[in-house]
């Protein structure tokens, strides 16, 4: 297990450095299985709307991101989402702080792949699903010490 966490986290940091997005989620990795990946997120008072509660389109970005990832890192950093749809929906609002963000496979085909992911509050409580369908390009992503 120690190997797919150090392996894991050379995806993060590329994502962290290369993504954009998700530098400011502080992603720390916790399961990986075959078409699962669990991490642990976190949102920041930048992430929160006027109401003090986490903005949906943050949400839906760290989704979009966990859900990503867990095809990048399955591919090896040879394929890439391209999104055509992300459909959430928000069960109830996300305060500051740290959540569980999940990943699943629904379907990967050659071209079209389906995840759903979905943010947990503190209490484990489900507060955000999302389905990701995304087409599936061809990449090199050149991760640094992928051997």
């Amino acid at each position: 297990m120690k190997k797919i966490k150090i392996d894991i986290q050379r995806f993060l940091n590329f994502q962290k450095e290369k993504g954009g997005t998700a530098e400011g989620f502080n992603f720390k990795f916790l399961e990986y299985k075959p078409g699962f990946l669990k991490l642990e997120g976190e949102f920041s008072s930048k992430n929160l709307n006027p109401n003090k509660s986490v903005q949906g389109g943050q949400m839906n970005s760290m989704l979009d991101d966990v859900t990503s990832l867990l095809l990048i890192y399955e591919s090896r950093g040879l394929s890439y989402p391209s999104s055509t749809n992300l459909h959430s929906i928000h069960h109830r609002p996300l305060s500051a702080g740290k959540v569980i963000a999940i990943a699943e496979t629904i379907k990967i085909g050659r071209k079209i792949a389906t995840i759903k992911g979905e943010l947990f509050n503190e209490d484990g409580l489900l507060s955000t699903t999302l389905i990701h369908t995304a087409v599936v390009i061809k990449a090199n992503l050149d991760i640094p010490d992928l051997n």
